[in-house]
């Protein structure tokens, strides 16, 4: 049974080799990540200097901004100590410092992604995603002005854009406008990036900037945290409290899972090949699997590692706003990211999963609440 140290390390190996030719691009240059402690941030951060160990090139130097909100992760305390390596407090909802310097590569991640959490925090969701974003985007028309041009910068939106697809819009591709309400509760989130996407588009237009735009769809494994309270997390903590897995629906919704690895390849495609001002769908194609079926897959991969005895019990949340605008299909067209930047998807969803599973049975104890 591999360790998770090995999972992290073997997935950080695969980044680096299929990176090799954007890396090699960014080799010498400066990268920024604001919210770089977040589940994103685990291998966006660690991925560039694992590569800088190995390639023989000039490394690249990557700073991370993060305002700690919940705590400095261990991961991230373990990564002090490298050369290549500069952290730094900061609030994406603040300008940016006097003293930041030039940059060449930006990546916004710096936004809560848990429907549980940003329904608890609307306002700051929202702060970042608008105002985070619009002070980064002047940042970087500062430093054009100034004739330090930065050569790109990715904003994080999401799948959630969205909404709720119609059926004849499933798979779905970049050009669907989505099917979005605006007053509910999950409305912080999804119109925050839509009018931060409005915002990147129109920045990249009318100021001739390199800003690009990846859409997750369902990322998963190493890095998000057990505490996280989206499905899978919530699924490993009922395993590894040796309790029943407990499923809040009727297990009939369904999601293309896209393992962190291969997403993690896209978004650095994305943001070193991606066309200025245009979106980029980044998940996987494969089949559809519905939660019910998610639950499952978790039981029986828990029975053959660890000797798990629960099973599946179905119950409805005390939230009544748990399932509202809760999409009941999410997948994705890839083909503009897959002929327009070679990105392609490897890992299978049940060697995903596994790995995933592996990875939290060495990450158990959460690092906050």
């Amino acid at each position: 049974m591999k360790t998770a140290d090995e999972i992290v390390q073997e997935d950080l190996a695969n980044i680096g080799q299929r990176l090799e030719a954007e890396f090699s691009k960014m080799a010498g240059k400066k990268l920024l990540i604001v919210g770089g402690a977040g589940f994103l941030g685990y291998y966006l951060v660690q991925a560039p200097l694992a590569w800088n160990k190995v390639s023989g090139q000039a490394p690249i130097d990557v700073t991370v901004y993060d305002n700690w909100m919940r705590g400095k992760p261990d991961w991230v305390a373990a990564l002090e100590g490298d050369e290549n390596l500069t952290l730094a407090t900061h609030d994406v909802t603040d300008p940016m410092p006097a003293d930041a310097g030039d940059f060449d590569y930006i990546i916004h991640a710096a936004s809560i992604a848990s429907p549980i959490y940003y329904r608890i925090h609307p306002i700051q969701t929202m702060d970042a995603n608008v105002n985070g974003l619009r002070h980064l985007l002047d940042y970087v028309l500062t430093q054009k002005d100034a004739g330090k041009p930065i050569s790109g910068f990715l904003f994080y939106s999401t799948s959630e854009i969205y909404g709720d697809p119609t059926p004849e819009n499933i798979p779905t591709p970049e050009t669907y406008r989505g099917n979005v309400s605006c007053t509910g509760p999950r409305a912080c989130y999804d119109e925050s990036k839509r009018y931060g996407e409005t915002l990147c588009v129109n920045f990249a237009q009318q100021y001739d900037l390199p800003i690009t735009i990846a859409r997750p769809f369902n990322n998963y494994g190493p890095g998000l945290k057990i505490t996280d309270r989206r499905v899978l997390p919530d699924f490993a903590r009922d395993v590894f409290e040796g309790r029943d897995i407990v499923m809040l629906s009727d297990g009939s919704p369904t999601r293309t899972f896209c393992y962190i690895a291969d997403a993690i390849v896209g978004y650095f495609k994305v943001l070193t090949r991606g066309r200025p001002g245009e979106s980029y769908n980044v998940g996987t194609d494969a089949a559809e699997v519905s939660m019910a079926q998610l639950a499952d897959d978790v039981v029986a991969i828990a029975r053959k590692n660890w000797g798990f005895d629960g099973q599946v019990v179905r119950k409805t949340s005390s939230d009544k706003d748990y399932l509202t605008d809760n999409p009941n299909r999410r997948c994705p067209v890839i083909d503009k990211a897959r002929t327009e930047l070679g990105y392609e998807p490897q890992v299978h969803y049940e060697e995903g999963l596994e790995r995933a599973m592996l990875w939290y049975a060495g990450n158990r104890i959460a690092e906050d609440a």
